[in-house]
């Protein structure tokens, strides 16, 4: 046998592993876990795409090897050479047959161990507990939910726009805004990017952008994170119908693609995916003023003219299988920018979607103005400086055109997918009300 045909193919990930059965490799990881008899053990190893299992028996490695294994521990770095074994009971479906050993970075006194820890603990330590096999489960299905998005765009013609982090004025009030100093002016950390989305709707007809935002808002719950991620789709001459048909389509297929390529991270997070497997389009519709109805029906206090809170987005959901659609509210505490129903000009061509389970609002969106004149009134009584937002008008003096968009913020649809609490679990590392460490 040559050299070349001796020597361990070098691999890196999971999906590597399953090309190379039968086949001599080397990959370099971290131990999750490791059992040992005196005479074999098994180590989990943790590498790109998730852990395999090595199994090395005393005879079958160099005695300096094996005094590596024995003293080997908890995340400690080590490189692992063996022969690929097909394995249909693992969940990476191949294990290792080890013939050689290293350990390359010993790990003494690992803080996280498989004892229960404190959340405040494991919120110190969230450079380490992303480790564990639910925080790295959580992580691997908001990647997928990102690239799906991603795709779910990309397939109908929309083109990603960078919106602005820091921007000039405040769109809706300061009083949850992060301020700071532009070289002596103040500037925002933006909360959407929506209206910078509009003018690049009248340039490319369908667009979108996708990142982080913030919220100054001294809230503290589950529900709430100071900065998260969120997507927004604006599309030029889409009406408010066929927005509530474009949210509803973009989650269906959000929550397919989970359920198709995330089945083994969902496991490990114990979600029960035949809550899951019940959304399905079409969802049901119900106005705003209905909504009060059944709130009322059910010894709710809300009156015409309240916003919901999280225990009425609860109520309205929890009786569905699937998410429901709430539209048009009052325009009396709507952004300034939604199109007024031309049938009832006190509730606006507004949509909130709610998910089912507890989890709330998922998406909210609009019609946006787009009669110069009407909008120039909806942002004097709304006590917004116009020069400002003299840039924003100009998108209807020079060629007004209808256009629709929503946002749905990452964290919360994957704490839906994933049945996880608290958004922390969502995002490797969450801002929340006076934490900011690590």
């Amino acid at each position: 046998m040559s050299e070349s045909e001796s020597k361990p193919t070098p691999v890196t990930s999971i999906r590597e592993l399953s090309r190379h059965i039968g086949q001599s490799v080397e990959l370099r990881g971290w131990i999750d876990n490791k059992r040992s008899s005196g005479k074999i053990a098994f180590l989990q190893v943790r590498v790109t795409g998730g852990t395999v299992q090595a199994v090395a028996g005393r005879k079958d490695v160099s005695e300096k090897d094996w005094e590596d294994i024995e003293r080997v521990t908890q995340e400690s770095t080590v490189r692992v050479t063996g022969t690929v074994k097909e394995d249909k009971r693992a969940p990476s479906g191949v294990e290792i047959q080890c013939s050689g050993f290293e350990v390359l970075s010993l790990t003494q006194d690992y803080p996280i161990t498989p004892k229960e820890h404190g959340t405040a603990f494991l919120m110190e330590h969230r450079h380490l507990w992303l480790r564990s096999s639910r925080q790295r489960s959580a992580l691997r299905v908001r990647s997928e939910v990102e690239q799906a998005i991603r795709d779910f765009f990309y397939e109908r013609d929309l083109t990603l726009i960078d919106s602005p982090i820091l921007t000039p004025a405040a769109c809706e009030g300061t009083s949850t805004l992060f301020e700071t100093d532009y070289f002596g002016d103040k500037a925002y950390l933006s909360q959407s990017g929506q209206l910078y989305l509009e003018p690049a709707a009248a340039a490319l007809g369908k667009v979108y952008c996708f990142g982080p935002t913030f919220r100054a808002e001294k809230s503290k719950t589950r529900r709430h994170l100071m900065e998260f991620w969120m997507v927004e789709p604006e599309v030029a001459f889409l009406e408010f119908a066929g927005l509530c048909d474009l949210a509803q389509e973009f989650v269906g297929y959000l929550v397919a693609r989970v359920l198709d390529r995330s089945r083994e991270e969902l496991k490990i997070l114990e979600r029960d995916t035949s809550k899951l497997e019940a959304v399905v389009p079409p969802f049901p519709r119900i106005t705003y003023t209905e909504a009060v109805k059944i709130l009322n029906e059910k010894g709710n206090p809300i009156q015409w003219g309240d916003d919901f809170g999280g225990d009425e987005e609860t109520i309205l959901a929890s009786q569905l299988d699937r998410p429901v659609m709430v539209t048009k509210f009052p325009a009396s505490f709507k952004a300034f920018y939604m199109q007024p129903d031309p049938e009832n000009p006190d509730v606006v061509l507004g949509l909130d979607l709610l998910a089912p389970e507890g989890y709330g609002e998922i998406i909210g969106g609009s019609q946006r103005i787009h009669d110069p004149d009407l909008l120039l009134r909806r942002i004097q009584q709304h006590n917004l400086p116009i020069e400002a937002f003299q840039w924003y008008l100009d998108v209807r003096k020079y060629g007004a055109f209808p256009h629709s968009g929503f946002g749905m913020g990452i964290e919360r649809f994957v704490a839906w997918m994933t049945g996880l609490t608290h958004l922390r679990e969502t995002i490797p590392y969450p801002r929340m009300l006076y934490k900011i460490y690590p």
